[in-house]
């Protein structure tokens, strides 16, 4: 399941993006900035999923954003497990910011 949107700045100045939306993770932090701290809660199901890691432990999101431009957009993704085909809602949870309810189709 691939989450994707966009980091906007609408500040007057430089953004420095935390280091924390990596996650604590030391095999997520030893790859470098990225959007691994980032999760799924599957309430009904009661289950949390973690961004997924290719074989070499990189997590399979956006990787190396560490600041955005006042004004500027920056596209970005996460891709985790797919839940079970009965799951219709997860939470999104990233560190830092408020969670957001997903409504799953497709």
């Amino acid at each position: 399941m691939t989450v994707s949107g966009n980091l906007k700045n609408d500040g007057g100045k430089l953004l420095t993006v935390p280091a924390q939306l990596s996650g604590n993770e030391t095999e997520i932090i030893r790859n470098g900035r990225s959007f691994g701290g980032a999760t799924l809660v599957d309430s009904k199901g009661r289950k949390r999923y973690y961004v997924l890691r290719d074989t070499d432990g990189r997590p399979l999101t956006t990787t190396g954003v560490s600041s955005i431009k006042s004004g500027e957009t920056v596209p970005v993704f996460m891709q985790f497990p797919a839940p079970p085909a009965d799951t219709n809602e997860v939470s999104f949870q990233m560190p830092m910011f408020a969670p957001a309810d997903i409504t799953i189709s497709g």
